[in-house]
């Protein structure tokens, strides 16, 4: 599956930014959906999943701040990020994943959407 971000921005701090990714396949297909990011200098962590069965999982710190939604119809999986921090500052990108012997493993990467929030 093909996966494109869009939404990046640069925003204050307080601010809000929605990131969106398009995906080449039906979503509902896809075991989840999530939202990982890349620090400055830092490797690349995880921020947000969606199960095809609907469960979410956050990072902490971004716990209530940020929620992920996905729309079928369109084959999109959103990332709404409100009250952001200088700290969220990264490239975020959009993965799909798959279950294999039980464990989610990432089959396909986005290319990445920068996001930087000013203080």
């Amino acid at each position: 599956v093909q996966l494109v971000e869009s939404g990046g921005g640069l925003v204050q701090a307080g601010g809000s930014l929605r990131l969106s990714c398009a995906a080449s396949e039906d979503i509902g297909s896809i075991d989840a959906m999530g939202w990982y990011r890349r620090p400055p200098g830092k490797l690349r962590t995880f921020v947000a999943a969606l199960t095809s069965g609907g469960l979410t999982n956050y990072l902490e710190s971004v716990q209530g701040r940020f929620a992920i939604s996905r729309d079928n119809d369109k084959n999109t999986v959103d990332l709404q990020m409100n009250d952001l921090k200088p700290e969220d500052t990264a490239i975020y990108y959009c993965a799909a994943l798959e279950v294999h012997s039980g464990n989610y493993e990432i089959a396909s990467w986005g290319q990445g959407t920068q996001v930087t929030v000013s203080s």
